[in-house]
């Protein structure tokens, strides 16, 4: 690490830079809005931020485009509502920009916008010209500023990009910059970094052509992943650390061939040095990656930093094709803010598009109908009935044009459209034709809950006869209060996580069921489709507080499993039995994304035969099958000390559901959970 890097890096684990920042807390732009066309409410939002901004230079600052604005501007729609953001969730065109410059993108507005006279969305060339011209302003402003305070080196690059096209790697990372700033002060939330090793690279290999030296392009790579830090803690999202901050690496093209190259061996070098929530790592795998991409990624597992995260390209892929992605967009994909997957650059898939819980369906399903079957396969066909009529209730709610109407008033966002391919070109804001894609994903959540209540339903009353249904519904209903041996008689049952059909079995039927009702289902959406996943984002805790007790023997408004992972009162027989258990089922039809999750002592990182077992673990998990994967290392000691001496603690990080975060800055329920997690050992 050079003096500049750590420098900066001080600067950023200071904090106190935030206290210089302006808490423009009432920025209402509402009369401004209903000055204009609604259709120009994002570039109003963009043009009054970024008028309000001040450029802000931090020591050793090489990128710049730093908020000095605590608050975005906010405005009320038709309805009331005080909206203080945006769409987002997917991965824009950065290269394109980059490459042409905005000049040249203006350019291409006033030739699209003389050609497309009709069906266009209304105001759109205006909106998105209005938007760049904003942007250019700003780093006009900050180039004027840059000479005044000395800062050579970004006055120069400014007097180049954003205007113009960039020419060398440190140019390219500050566009990239005003891009990611711009887009962020616009509304635009949990916007992914994407494949930064791809799209970046012809600029990373031309500067070391011309003899530009390694060590000084990892100076900025890393002063790049610095300065994304630096905002991160007042952007949108649900948790502090859930930005979308994600970036996806390496990957197989559709020639076989593994893309790890130079500037993915610089990201996770920077990764592993600096030790910080963003960017969050996604690596890339499938069944002929080499073992030591395996042995590179766990490094980053030991830091405790909660990723790298892992996508089998294996399934994903195929996926992908199956559900209508062209060929060439598929093997690029990349993921959202979390884990789901995305085709970059032109797409407008909204992968979060509501929560599928497994197990207040299969809940429901056995409350009422446990007393009136005399079977258990009765009871299943109640379960896929309950599970049919949530997947049609859920496409009710989002589809259709009363939803496509709901959607384009509040998500129409011109200039976000204009890094997404094809809009430009017809016309339409990505909301309302103009991307190539429009598939919505539904989250899972709670299916080891789910299969594990089955499973002690099976057992306990309809095999064992130990528990009959009456029992049972007066022990959920009483929250197994003066029921606790039935409640024991519950937790005893075949749990998910330890390789046992018995209960894996049925965690693969409900899996199916939510596929066959939901999986390529039209979505209403022009031309889109459902895509199923695995993942629960943060419903395991907030759906949780409305979910009454359940027969695998959880507590009412408990948290459930988080993602694809045993429930957190499962004891297992270990490690190994959970990823059996987890890639026991084919997946190759629920690949909206959802990764298997598991916590591992971070003792187990402390020679380097446990760091060899560790990543023959991941290997294995690829092989078998699976999707996605993501591990935390953890310590439930030094947890418990974090949430009383927080002071202590400023920079643990853990991974909470699809994103790293800072332990000391979750909500307690979160923290809560995290500790509750299964500690493995190998």
């Amino acid at each position: 690490m050079t003096e500049r890097v750590q420098s900066f890096l001080n600067v950023l684990l200071s904090k106190e830079y935030r206290k210089n920042r302006i808490d423009n807390a009432d920025f209402d732009v509402t009369e401004k809005i209903n000055a204009e066309d609604y259709s120009m409410r994002d570039t109003v939002v963009l043009e009054e931020m970024l008028k309000a901004e001040t450029p802000v230079f931090l020591e050793n600052d090489i990128l710049g485009f730093n908020r000095s604005l605590i608050n975005l501007p906010y405005y009320l729609d038709r309805k009331g509502r005080k909206i203080k953001s945006g769409p987002g969730n997917n991965t824009p065109n950065y290269a394109r920009i980059i490459g042409q410059g905005f000049d040249a993108t203006l350019e291409e507005i006033a030739k699209y916008e003389k050609v497309n006279t009709d069906g266009c969305s209304p105001l759109f060339y205006e909106a998105m010209r209005r938007s760049v011209v904003a942007s250019i302003e700003i780093a006009e402003r900050y180039r004027e500023a840059a000479e005044k305070a000395g800062n050579t080196r970004l006055a120069e690059a400014l007097k180049q990009v954003p205007r113009k096209p960039a020419r060398s790697f440190y140019e390219a990372c500050v566009f990239f910059k005003i891009i990611v700033f711009t887009l962020r002060c616009s509304h635009a939330t949990h916007l992914t970094i994407g494949r930064f090793d791809q799209y970046m690279l012809p600029y990373y290999e031309a500067d070391i052509k011309k003899g530009v030296s390694r060590d000084e392009l990892f100076e900025i790579l890393e002063m790049l992943f610095i300065s994304l830090n630096i905002d991160a803690d007042i952007y949108f999202g649900c948790q502090q650390g859930d930005n979308g901050q994600s970036m996806v690496l390496a990957g197989f093209d559709k020639n076989g061939n593994y893309l790890f190259n130079d500037l993915t061996d610089l990201c996770m070098q920077a990764s592993l040095e600096l030790n910080l929530i963003d960017p969050k790592i996604n690596i890339r795998v499938g069944k002929n990656t080499p073992d030591w991409v395996y042995d590179y990624g766990t490094k980053l597992t030991k830091k405790g930093l909660g990723f790298p995260q892992y996508c089998n390209d294996d399934l994903i892929v195929p996926y992908m094709i199956g559900l209508g992605y062209d060929e060439d967009d598929a093997w690029n994909y990349t993921v959202a803010a979390c884990w789901e997957v995305l085709s970059p650059n032109n797409g407008y898939d909204i992968p979060n598009r509501g929560f599928f819980l497994f197990i207040k369906h299969v809940n429901d399903a056995i409350r009422e109908n446990i007393k009136d079957v005399k079977s258990f396969d009765e009871l299943m066909v109640a379960v896929d009935k309950k599970m049919y009529e949530a997947a049609e209730a859920h496409r009710a709610h989002y589809n259709g044009d009363n939803n496509r109407e709901s959607n384009r008033c509040s998500s129409r966002h011109m200039y976000l459209s204009l890094f997404v391919d094809g809009c430009l070109e017809q016309g339409l804001d990505e909301t309302e034709g103009g991307a190539k894609y429009t598939n919505f994903g539904v989250l899972g959540g709670g299916i080891s809950n789910a299969a594990d209540s089955l499973a002690a339903v099976k057992k306990c009353v309809f095999e064992d006869k130990s528990v009959t249904a009456d029992e049972l519904i007066a022990a959920m209903d009483a929250d197994f209060k003066g029921y606790e041996e039935i409640q024991n008689k519950l937790l005893s049952a075949p749990k998910m996580g330890n390789n046992d059909d018995y209960v894996d079995e049925l965690a693969g039927a409900i899996m199916d069921m939510a596929v066959k009702y939901l999986h390529g289902k039209p979505n209403g959406y022009y031309g889109g489709k459902w895509r199923v996943g695995t993942g629960s984002a943060q419903s395991y805790i907030w759906a949780s507080r409305d979910l009454p007790a359940t027969a695998d023997g959880r507590n009412a408004f408990t948290p459930f499993s988080c993602s694809f992972s045993p429930a957190i009162t499962t004891k297992t027989e270990g490690p190994l039995s959970v990823l059996q258990s987890f890639t026991k089922h084919d997946l190759s039809q629920m690949c909206n994304g959802g990764p298997f999750t598991i916590e591992l002592h971070d003792t187990v990182f402390r020679n380097e035969d446990g760091e060899k077992k560790v990543a023959q673990f991941v290997k294995a998990f690829v092989q078998l099958g699976g999707h996605q994967l993501q591990i935390n290392s953890i310590n439930r000691e030094r947890l418990l000390e974090a949430k009383a001496h927080p002071e202590q603690y400023p920079n643990l990080i853990v991974r909470v559901w699809g994103w790293s975060g800072y332990f000391c800055e979750l909500d307690k329920e979160f923290q809560d959970h995290i500790i509750s997690r299964a500690e493995y050992m190998m």
